[in-house]
Formats: structure tokens, C-alpha cells, sequence
């Protein structure tokens, strides 16, 4: 799931997942409240949250409505969903050293990246989350 409010920020990082992980299916939100509210559906149907629950969250955080630490500050009240082993990253092209130690407070954010995604910073983030996988394995995706 991809979550930024700049459009060409959404493009391009859903280029790039997909080349990364040819096997990937990306849902991308303009606005993080649209999000949380997609996740709260799929809170109350579990029988469809394996389809549409997503294993990686990339959230910007300075968006307009509701920012990506509010979005986190929402989805810790999702009880079913957050169990689910999410692992969110955020993204920003601010340096704010308040942002990185805040980012790492979150419970549920498991990292912190610089903006612009590229390949390599993803293929970072596959490694994280699915460390089974070898790099020969990578090299098939890419």
C-alpha cells in the first residue's frame, strides 16, 4: 500500500515496486484518511483481509487532511488488522531529525526513507520483511 498525496510520488514508487516484485499487487491512496478508512472496512471482514490487507505500508508523512503520524495514531486502534504483522515505512524528502526520532517510536513503523524510493531502498525493504529470500531470489524479481 502506498500512501503520498503527491501523484508523481505515487507513479513512481509503484514503478518501482513493481519492477522490484513482479509479483506485487500495490494500492495506492492520495489521501491517508481514504487509507485507515479502507483498512476499517477490512476490520470488521476478516474473511477478505488475506486479499486486501496489505504486508508493506509505504506513508508519507507531511500530507494535508491527515498526515502519516496521524494515520499511524489511527491504525494502532485497528485491533484485528494491526495484528496482522504490517510493517509500515515512512517516507518524506524532510531531514527533520524530529521526524526520524518520532518514526522510530512507532510501535508499528519499521523504518524511516528518504525520498525518492528507488530500487535499491525497496529491495532493502523486501529483504527486511521477507529475509527468507535469497539473492538469487531477488535477482528473479527484479
Amino acid at each position: 500500500m502506498l500512501i503520498d498525496d503527491n501523484k508523481i510520488d505515487l507513479f513512481v514508487c509503484k514503478k518501482i515496486i513493481e519492477k522490484a516484485a513482479v509479483n506485487s499487487s500495490v494500492r495506492t491512496f492520495e489521501r491517508a484518511n481514504v487509507a485507515i478508512n479502507f483498512l476499517k472496512v477490512f476490520e470488521k471482514k476478516k474473511e477478505h483481509q488475506d486479499k486486501f490487507i496489505p504486508d508493506i505500508i509505504l506513508l508519507d508523512i507531511n500530507m494535508p487532511e491527515m498526515n502519516g503520524f496521524q494515520f499511524l495514531k489511527e491504525f494502532n486502534t485497528l485491533e484485528n488488522i494491526k495484528n496482522k504483522s504490517i510493517k509500515i515505512y515512512m517516507l518524506s524528502s524532510s531531514t527533520n531529525i524530529h521526524d526520524v526520532i518520532k518514526v522510530r517510536s512507532e510501535r508499528h513503523c519499521v523504518g524511516f526513507i528518504s525520498k525518492p524510493l528507488t530500487v535499491e531502498s525497496f529491495n532493502q525493504i523486501l529483504s527486511e520483511s521477507k529475509p527468507y529470500l535469497t539473492q538469487y531470489d531477488y535477482q528473479e524479481m527484479i
